[in-house]
């Protein structure tokens, strides 16, 4: 009686997998549409936070640089001779801001190149996926 019954048991968990199978459903068009618009706003939302970043950062460090500049042209003078009768002081925080201008200076060279290939990447994405629309921004 028992083997008749595990029998039966077996014989139904097969015929309901079976069924399963054969009763296969794909996903809704809507529901994959919405998928592919949250993947797509998720590379999107990615490439704005990257190219906001260092537009600000590139902004800042202008700006910082810009004071160094006028804060070395102070330093400097404007005599015919301050080269030769600068001080030892003055000498020294002249090659500290000729070193932070150039770092600085190098930065922003990086940062704007690092700027264009984000500009690059989003005019890619919105040509490769010209449905696309990024949802408005709440200000």
């Amino acid at each position: 009686m028992f083997q008749l019954f595990l029998r039966a048991r077996t014989h139904n968990f097969l015929k309901d997998r079976s069924a399963g199978e054969q009763q296969f459903r794909a996903r809704s068009p809507e529901r994959d549409a919405e998928t592919d618009r949250s993947r797509i706003g998720a590379i999107m939302t990615a490439i704005e936070e990257a190219l906001h970043a260092a537009e600000r950062e590139q902004s800042g460090l202008h700006r910082r640089v810009e004071d160094v500049l006028a804060r070395a042209a102070v330093t400097f003078g404007n005599g015919d001779d301050e080269y030769l009768e600068r001080e030892a002081l003055d000498s020294y925080h002249q090659d500290l801001f000729d070193k932070e201008i150039l770092n600085g200076q190098r930065r922003l060279k990086e940062l704007g190149t690092s700027i264009a290939h984000f500009k690059f990447l989003k005019a890619a994405m919105l040509s490769r996926f010209p449905q696309f629309t990024p949802p408005a921004k709440n200000n």
